[in-house]
């Protein structure tokens, strides 16, 4: 066996289980020798039940000796996000206070991946209550980015993200409010698909004592391959709980069978968020290949105001956030409140009062959303999809420095909020939509990815353009250093 198998897709891998040329047992101790290997230095694993998933490749592999798949992704090894329930390891979301949270049943997810065959063995790091670009906490430490260590591989599933890139997982499973399925994939070289609110249940990926549905939220799989996306939509896709009873998820297959059935919307720069000329360049030359390659190619967007369109966003997401706070913070965040109230308008203000806004102030936001919801569907009714950036640039080096709300990143020679580019994130989750994320390519050595978003529960349809794209221009590619386990 070679040490560069885990790099391939979980489709090869697959194929190469069922035809018994490599074994699950021999694909699971790859994983972990790169995870020993490498995860030193980029620590994207938390945590780990080896002996567990070696004992399940085993049975694995006794199954496949009789003839017999226990599906999808039979017998490959696994890691997923901190944040899922997993019976036997801690869901902290990197907080001190939740290090002994220790779930007594694992989230659907987790056992629809497991029901498919996969060989969950880690999972791997995020950053403070999910809340950051960067993945770091004081439980875990700072997870790395493989391509360059000094930078941040992007969060909140950075260490998933990571995990794949570096081949220690086969798949990973993500969660997404303001891009973080979408951001670690165009950080890191892999794709990432962030589905149609709703299509995959939270159940299992809360914050402990929360019962109800998080605004926004979606849960997604990230992969090597466009196609691997489109196999774990199909394991882990359908109502759980009480919706389980009589709901079934059925969506609308692509129709489409080549680039050159597809006409797409084009919007790679914004007023509401300061991007990277490099990185709009390049992905307009991704989008000129496009064309050459004969997609029909419009710069055009929904007819939206966008800088309206992104404090609605930030509001919504900040609200949905404030709920979760603690009477102390929630109490400290009553002066910036107050200023909002009058007039004051700066990102801090604004998340201290999307935490005490009333539930009449939030269904007026809510509504607007509706009318943007229509807006993006009367688009939809030109277009097939929509392409455009997925960050304002490339990945940025480590800042832990202060809070968020108060931390620049570089943008053209200039120092810009780093929170400013949660425009890209919200453009299309704001509204439920779904959107892939496939790579496309380097700037000086950086991976980029292009944003594909499609219409409401058309996610299949973001998935197909995104494999094609994946023929034609290629996908994924392992940092260096990390294609061999160096003996």
């Amino acid at each position: 066996m070679t040490d560069d198998l885990m790099l391939k897709s979980a489709a090869e891998l697959s194929r190469l289980v069922h035809s018994r040329k490599v074994s699950s047992r021999e694909l699971l101790e790859e994983a972990i020798g790169r995870y020993e290997a490498f995860n030193p230095k980029v620590n994207a694993v938390s945590g780990h039940q080896i002996e567990d998933a070696q004992l399940k490749a085993n049975e694995a592999d006794e199954a496949t000796a009789r003839g017999e798949s226990n599906g999808l992704f039979h017998g490959l090894p696994v890691t997923i996000k901190e944040a899922y329930d997993w019976v036997g390891t801690p869901s902290t979301w990197g907080n001190p206070e939740w290090a002994d949270n220790f779930p007594d049943s694992n989230s659907p997810s987790v056992d629809r991946l497991m029901g498919a065959g996969a060989i969950i063995w880690a999972k791997t790091n995020v950053p403070f209550m999910l809340g950051d670009w960067q993945s770091f906490n004081e439980i875990y430490g700072c997870t790395n980015n493989p391509w360059d260590l000094n930078r941040t591989p992007g969060g909140s599933s950075g260490g998933s993200a990571v995990s794949l890139a570096t081949g220690m997982s086969a798949l990973e499973i993500g969660s997404d409010i303001g891009a973080s399925i979408r951001n670690p994939a165009h950080y890191c070289g892999v794709f990432g698909h962030k589905p149609t609110m709703g299509l995959i249940p939270q159940t299992g990926h809360a914050a402990p004592g929360v019962e109800t549905v998080v605004d926004i939220a979606v849960m997604g799989p990230l992969a090597r391959s466009a196609n691997d996306l489109d196999d774990a939509l199909s394991v882990l896709a359908g109502p759980d709980g009480f919706d389980a009873n009589g709901y079934r998820i059925e969506l609308p297959e692509p129709n489409k069978k080549s680039l050159t059935d597809y006409k797409v919307g084009v919007l790679l720069d914004s007023p509401a968020c300061a991007t990277s000329t490099a990185l709009i360049d390049h992905l307009q030359e991704t989008v000129d290949d496009l064309a050459g390659l004969g997609v029909e190619v419009v710069q055009a967007a929904p007819q939206i105001d966008q800088t309206e369109f992104f404090e609605n966003y930030l509001l919504l997401l900040r609200a949905t956030n404030g709920v979760s706070i603690g009477d102390e913070a929630f109490n400290r965040a009553l002066p910036g409140h107050e200023g909002w109230e009058r007039g004051e308008r700066s990102y801090r203000n604004l998340i201290d009062h999307a935490a005490h806004m009333t539930h009449r102030e939030w269904y007026a936001l809510h509504q607007q959303r509706e009318l943007y919801r229509r807006d993006w569907s009367t688009f939809f009714e030109d277009f097939d999809l929509l392409l455009c950036p997925a960050a304002a640039s490339t990945a940025f080096v480590h800042d832990h420095e202060g809070e968020r709300p108060d931390r620049t990143i570089e943008v053209d020679g200039r120092q810009e909020p780093v929170v400013d580019q949660l425009f890209w994130a919200g453009w299309s989750c704001s509204v439920y939509l779904p959107s892939t994320v496939a790579p496309v390519g380097l700037i000086d050595g950086l991976p980029v990815g292009l944003q594909i978003v499609a219409p409401h529960l058309h996610d299949r349809r973001s998935i197909h353009f995104a494999s094609l794209l994946e023929a034609e221009i290629g996908g994924f590619v392992a940092p260096p250093g990390y294609e061999r386990i160096e003996s």
